[in-house]
C-alpha cells in the first residue's frame, strides 16, 4: 500500500503539488481559529453547590445541611469524589465525576437531587448550583480607584454598571464582586416604641413585604382601546418606607417611622479587599466559562471596559493586577520561540549533512507543511494552542524529518548510483519504495510508544494527552509527506549524477569505520562496556529523586496566611494592611499587593475571616536585587515571620487553583486524616504538623487552626419564651434581626435592586456583653430581656468543618523544596505510622501532588510494558522473525542509559515530563535499529555475504542514523535553554532524550551490526519464523 502511495503521487505530480497549496491555506486558516490558552484544560467534569445560609456555625450547615444533602447526592452515579466543606454561614459542596462524564448530564443529575432535597433547606438558606466554570477561569483581576469614591459607591460602580456589562461578553461565566460595603435600605426598630404601640418584629417584616410591589388588576375598555390596570405600590425612597403603615385603630395608626428609624446601610460583610497597605479596595474578577478562549474572553473585557471608560465617574480609574493573556503570551511565545529556532537548526544540520541545498530544501519541506497539518487536525479534533500541545510540536520538530530524511538520503545515493538510460522518475521511485516500509513502521512505532500518554488519567492526563495527540499527528502528516509531497519534489529539484560526500560525512567516515573494525574484532570487551554502562545507569537511578511535576513559573506569587481563629474582620484588616506595608517597605522587587480576606460574593473561594490570600504583583526580573524566586520567597518569610500568630504559605494563581481543583488542598503535600472528632482530629493534625516540619525538605507546613472560635451561645428556655408569647422559631428570627439583619425584600431604584433589610443598632454589635440586657418586643405585649428568654454563655467552636465521601477530616499541607517529593512522603509516612497512634476509625489519607505522582507512575508501570508489545507486533509483521524484533528492542535499554544519566548530572527529578522524555526516546532509539536492520537484510537477501553486508550496510546507514539522532537532539536544545513560563516542564524532557540519543546512538552504530552479525543473520524462510 505505502508503494502505491508514492507511484500515485509521483504520477499525478500536478495534483500532490496542487494539494500541497491547499494544505497551507487551510492550516493557515486553521491555525488562525484554534483557540489560544496557557494550559490545556485541566478541570474534571466537576459541579459545585454553593448556599448561604445566614447566622449558621460550622457544626450547624454540617448538621442541617451538609448531611442530608450528601445523602442525596452520594448516589449520583459516575460520580468520583463528593467533597464539601461548612463555614460561617456558607455551605460550599463539589462533586467531581468520573473521567469522560458530559458537565451537562452532571449539572442536571445534582439539579434533580438538590431539587427534591430544596424544600429540607433551613428558612433564609439562598443559593445553588455555581456557573459553569472551572478553578483555572479567574482571567482577569482588577481594582476600582480615583474619583474620590467611598467603598459603598465603588461597590456600586462595579454590581450596577461594571459588571452587567461584562457578563453579556461571550465566554464570560460572571463577574466576582469583592470588597467594599453593599448598599441596602435599613429598617432600625426602635424596641421601645414598638414595645409601646405593640407592634412585634414579625408584624414589622409582614407589613414592609406587603406595601412593597405593584400589580396588574387588568384591563378596561375604553372605547375601542383597552387600559391596563396598574397598582403602583412598590418602595421607592426612604420616606416611602417610612410611610408604610404597621397597625391600624380607632385611635390612629403606626407608621413604620414611628417605631423604626430608616436609613442607608449596608450588608454584613464576610470578607474585604486591601491593596498596598493603604486601605480597603473593591475588586472585580472576571470568571470564564469552561472552555472559554482566555485570550478571546480577556480581548473582549478590555474592549468593553474602554467602551466603559468614557461613562464612568470624572477620576475613576480601573487598574489591572491580574492578566490571563499574559501569561498565555508568555508560555506560548515561548514554545513558538522554540519551535523557530529549532526549525533553523535543523535545516542548518539538514545541509551539514546532505551537503547540497537542494536535498535539504527538499526534506525541510515536510517541516511547514507537517505543522499546518497538524494545525488542520487539532482544530478538527477541538485541541488549542496552548504550553503543552505546541510543546507536543516542538518536541516532535526532529522527528518530523526523520521520514523525510530517509527518503531523501537513499533517493540522492540512487540518483548518484543510477545508469543514465533509466528515466528519473523510475529512480526516485524505486528509492522510495525501498525505504518505504521500514520508514512506515518507524514513525508507526514512534506514534505507538506515544499511546501510553493517552491513556494517562487526573492531571497528567489532561496535561499530556494534548502533547501524545499533536505529535502523533505531526508524525502521521510528516508519513504521509514524506511518501507523496517529498518523492514529488525530490523528482523535480535532485538532479542525478555523482554528487561529492559533504565535508563532515568524508571526516567521520573513517573514524568510524575504524571504530566499527575494532568494535567487531573484540565484542567482548564491547558486550562488557554496555554491561557496565546499564550498571551505572541503574546505579544513577537509585539516587535520582522522583516528583510529579515541576513547578511552572507563572511570574506571580500568591501568599496564604491564616490568623488567630476567633479574629474579626477588622483586625483582620488592619493585620493585612501591616503585611502589606511591611512588604512593600523590605522587599524592593514588590510593585503591589492585593489581598482579600474572607469569602466572595459567589462564594467560589468561601474562607473565613482569619484567611487571606495575598496577591504579589512583581516588578520585571531584570529590576531584581536577588537572583531568583526561591530566594525572594526567603526574603519575604523573613519578613512574614515577624508577625506573631500568623502562618503563610507561598504558591502561584494557577498553580493553588489546580491543587484546590484536584485535592481539595493546596500545596505539594495534603495529608487528610479522618476521623469523626474535631477535637481529636485537630490533635492528630497538630502531631502529623510538628513531624512534617522536622523533615529536611518541609517548606510552608502548616494546618488550619480548626478551634478557638468564640461563639456567644444562647440556650432558649422554651418555658420563658413561651410566657412572653415566643414560639423558638420567632425568637431566633428576633435575635438574628437584631445582630445578622432581617431580609425583607428589596427596593428598585432605576432598575438597581437594593436589598431591604431589618436590622438591630450597630452599637450593639461591637458591644456582646449588652447582648444578654437587650431588650425585645414581647408578642404578648411590653418588653422581654433576652437574659430571661435564654441562658447566654461564650463556648468554643470549630472554624471549618471538612467533609470528603461524608466523612469528616482535618488537613495538613506542606510544600516540598530541595529535595525530592517522593523521598520527602516515604520518610514522613514512616515517621507517622511509628510516632501517631491513630484511635479507632481513624485513618490517613497522603495526598497533593504526591497522590498524583503516584496514580502516573502506577498507570505508566502498566501502560508501557503494553506498548512495547505493540512495538514487537509491529517490528515481527515488518521482519517476519522474532530474533530480529527482540534484536531492535535490545536497543531500548541503551537508550535509557543516557537518560538516566542525564537526569543525574542535571540534577533534575524523575517526574511525568522526564518519563515523556523516556517514552519518546525509546521510539526513537527503536526508529533507528529499525532502519539499520532492514538494510541488513536488503543486503543479505540480495546476496551479499554477512560479513560485508554488516560493514556495508552499517556504513551505508551512518548518515541517516546521525541525522535523525542529531537532528531530533538539536531540534530539543532551544527546550534545554528556554527560560519563559512552562519551560520548567520542557526541560526535563529534552534533557532525557538528548542524553539517551548519545547512547542509543552509539549502540545502533556499534553493538547492533555486533548483535546482528551474532544473532540476528538467520535465514527467513517463508513462513518461517525464528
Amino acid at each position: 500500500m505505502l508503494e502505491r502511495s508514492v507511484e500515485f503521487a509521483l504520477s499525478q505530480r500536478l495534483l500532490v503539488l496542487l494539494l500541497v497549496v491547499l494544505i497551507a491555506v487551510a492550516g493557515t486558516q486553521a491555525f488562525r481559529q484554534l483557540p489560544i490558552d496557557a494550559f490545556p484544560d485541566i478541570s474534571p467534569t466537576q459541579v459545585k453547590l454553593i448556599l448561604k445560609v445566614p447566622g449558621m456555625t460550622p457544626e450547624e450547615v454540617e448538621a442541617r445541611v451538609l448531611i442530608p444533602l450528601e445523602y442525596e447526592l452520594l448516589g449520583i452515579p459516575r460520580q468520583a469524589v463528593l467533597r464539601s466543606a461548612a463555614k460561617y454561614a456558607i455551605a460550599d459542596v463539589t462533586i467531581d465525576f468520573e473521567e469522560g462524564t458530559d458537565i451537562y448530564w452532571a449539572r442536571q443529575q445534582v439539579a434533580e437531587r438538590f431539587g427534591s432535597f430544596a424544600g429540607d433547606l433551613p428558612e433564609g438558606a439562598v443559593g445553588g448550583l455555581a456557573p459553569i466554570a472551572t478553578p483555572l477561569s479567574d482571567l482577569f483581576m482588577f481594582t476600582i480607584e480615583g474619583g474620590g469614591l467611598s467603598l459603598e459607591e465603588r461597590r456600586t460602580l462595579l454590581d450596577w454598571v461594571i459588571r452587567p456589562a461584562l457578563r453579556t461578553l461571550p465566554g464570560v461565566a460572571d463577574v466576582n464582586a469583592l470588597g467594599g460595603r453593599v448598599r441596602t435600605f435599613e429598617v432600625v426598630p426602635d424596641r421601645g416604641a414598638m414595645a409601646a404601640a405593640g407592634v412585634t418584629l414579625a408584624e414589622l417584616d409582614e407589613a414592609i413585604t406587603r406595601n412593597n410591589g405593584n400589580d396588574g388588576a387588568g384591563r378596561l375598555d375604553s372605547g375601542e382601546e383597552a387600559l391596563v390596570v396598574r397598582a403602583v405600590g412598590a418602595v421607592s425612597s426612604l420616606g416611602e418606607l417610612e410611610a408604610i403603615v404597621v397597625r391600624s385603630s380607632p385611635d390612629g395608626v403606626v407608621r413604620i417611622g414611628d417605631v423604626a428609624t430608616v436609613r442607608d446601610g449596608t450588608l454584613t460583610r464576610y470578607g474585604a479587599v486591601t491593596k498596598d497597605g493603604q486601605g480597603e479596595a473593591v475588586e472585580g474578577l472576571v470568571i470564564g466559562l469552561r472552555g472559554a478562549d482566555a485570550n478571546q474572553v480577556v480581548r473582549g473585557v478590555k474592549t468593553r471596559l474602554a467602551e466603559l471608560e468614557p461613562s464612568l465617574p470624572a477620576g475613576v480609574r480601573l487598574e489591572v493586577f491580574y492578566d490571563r493573556s499574559e501569561l498565555v503570551d508568555r508560555a506560548v511565545g515561548t514554545v513558538k520561540r522554540a519551535l523557530l529556532e529549532a526549525a533553523v537548526i535543523v535545516v542548518l544540520l539538514l545541509l551539514v549533512f546532505l551537503g547540497q541545498v537542494r536535498a535539504a530544501l527538499v526534506v525541510a519541506t515536510t517541516l511547514p507543511l507537517s505543522a499546518l497539518l497538524t494545525f488542520i487536525l487539532m482544530r478538527q479534533t477541538g485541541l488549542s494552542a496552548n504550553l503543552m500541545s505546541l510543546g507536543g510540536l516542538a518536541i516532535a520538530i526532529g522527528m518530523l524529518v526523520d521520514a523525510a530524511v530517509v527518503v531523501v538520503e537513499n533517493t540522492v545515493a540512487r540518483l548518484q548510483d543510477a545508469r543514465s538510460e533509466l528515466p528519473k522518475l523510475h529512480v526516485v521511485y524505486r528509492a522510495v519504495a525501498e525505504v518505504a516500509r521500514p520508514v512506515g513502521a518507524g514513525i508507526l512505532i514512534i506514534c505507538l510508544v506515544f499511546l501510553p500518554l493517552l491513556t494517562l488519567q487526573g492531571l497528567e492526563g489532561k496535561l499530556f494527552s494534548p502533547v501524545a495527540m499533536t505529535i502523533i499527528f505531526a508524525l502521521s502528516a510528516s508519513l504521509l509527506l514524506a511518501l507523496t509531497v517529498v518523492p514529488v519534489i525530490a523528482s523535480i529539484a535532485l538532479k542525478p549524477g555523482s554528487h561529492r560526500e559533504p565535508w563532515l560525512m568524508r571526516g567521520l567516515m573513517p573514524v568510524y569505520e575504524r571504530a566499527l573494525e575494532w568494535a567487531l574484532a573484540h565484542p567482548r570487551i564491547v558486550a562488557a562496556g554496555a554491561t557496565l554502562a546499564i550498571v551505572l545507569a541503574g546505579i544513577a537511578y537509585a539516587g535520582i529523586g522522583k516528583t510529579f511535576m515541576p513547578t511552572m513559573d507563572e511570574g506571580d506569587l500568591l501568599v496564604q496566611t491564616e490568623k488567630l481563629p476567633s479574629i474579626n474582620l477588622q483586625s483582620s484588616v488592619a493585620a493585612d494592611l501591616k503585611m502589606q506595608q511591611a512588604l512593600l517597605a523590605e522587599i524592593p522587587e514588590l510593585r503591589h499587593t492585593i489581598a482579600r480576606v474572607g469569602s466572595d460574593e459567589l462564594g467560589f473561594d468561601p474562607m473565613g475571616l482569619n484567611e487571606t490570600d495575598m496577591f504579589l504583583v512583581l516588578a520585571p526580573k531584570d529590576e531584581w536585587q536577588v537572583p531568583d524566586k526561591t530566594a525572594l520567597m526567603d526574603r519575604m518569610r523573613t519578613v512574614l515571620d515577624r508577625f506573631v500568630g500568623t502562618a503563610h504559605a507561598f504558591t502561584q494563581p494557577i498553580e493553588m487553583r489546580v491543587s484546590e481543583m484536584l485535592t481539595g488542598a493546596r500545596g505539594d503535600l495534603a495529608v487528610k486524616i479522618f476521623g469523626s472528632d474535631l477535637e481529636r482530629l485537630g490533635e492528630l493534625a497538630a502531631q502529623v504538623e510538628a513531624i512534617l516540619r522536622e523533615i529536611d525538605g518541609a517548606e510552608d507546613v502548616y494546618t488550619l487552626t480548626n478551634s478557638g472560635v468564640q461563639y456567644l451561645e444562647l440556650e432558649i428556655d422554651r418555658l420563658a419564651a413561651g410566657r412572653a408569647g415566643f414560639d423558638v422559631a420567632s425568637l431566633q428570627a428576633e435575635l438574628r434581626a437584631q445582630v445578622e439583619g432581617l431580609h425583607a425584600g428589596v427596593v428598585l431604584e432605576s432598575g438597581r435592586r437594593i436589598p431591604l433589610v431589618i436590622r438591630g443598632d450597630e452599637r450593639l454589635r461591637s458591644l456582646p456583653e449588652r447582648f444578654e440586657d437587650l431588650r425585645i418586643a414581647a408578642p404578648s405585649g411590653g418588653t422581654a430581656r433576652v437574659g430571661d428568654l435564654a441562658t447566654v454563655q461564650l463556648v468554643e467552636g470549630p472554624v471549618k468543618v471538612n467533609r470528603e465521601n461524608a466523612s469528616r477530616f482535618t488537613l495538613v499541607q506542606a510544600n516540598v523544596a530541595g529535595r525530592d517529593l517522593v523521598g520527602y512522603v516515604d520518610e514522613a509516612q514512616s515517621r507517622v505510622a511509628e510516632q501517631v497512634q491513630l484511635p479507632p476509625g481513624y485513618r490517613i489519607a497522603w495526598g497533593g501532588q504526591f497522590e498524583n505522582q503516584q496514580r502516573a507512575a502506577a498507570r505508566l508501570s502498566l501502560v508501557v510494558p503494553a506498548a512495547l508489545g505493540l512495538i514487537f507486533l509491529v517490528l515481527f509483521s515488518t521482519f517476519g522473525s522474532v530474533r530480529q524484533a527482540l534484536l531492535v528492542l535490545a536497543n531500548v535499554p541503551f537508550a535509557l542509559v543516557g537518560g538516566v544519566l542525564a537526569l543525574w548530572v542535571t540534577r533534575e527529578y524523575l517526574s511525568v515530563p522526564a518519563s515523556v522524555g523516556f517514552i519518546a526516546l525509546l521510539g526513537i532509539a527503536v526508529l533507528n535499529a529499525l532502519v539499520m536492520v532492514s538494510h541488513f537484510n536488503q543486503l543479505v537477501d540480495s546476496g551479499v555475504p554477512l560479513e560485508q553486508a554488516v560493514r556495508e550496510g552499517a556504513r551505508r546507514r551512518l548518515r541517516p542514523v546521525l541525522m535523525t539522532a542529531s537532528i531530533t537532539a538539536f531540534g530539543l536544545v532551544p527546550l534545554l535553554f528556554a527560560s519563559g513560563p512552562g519551560s520548567e516542564i520542557q526541560r526535563p524532557l529534552a534533557i532525557v532524550v538528548v542524553g539517551g540519543l548519545i547512547t542509543s546512538t552509539a549502540l545502533t552504530l556499534l553493538m547492533l551490526p555486533l548483535m546482528f552479525h551474532r544473532f540476528g543473520a538467520a535465514k527467513r524462510a517463508a513462513g518461517t519464523v525464528q
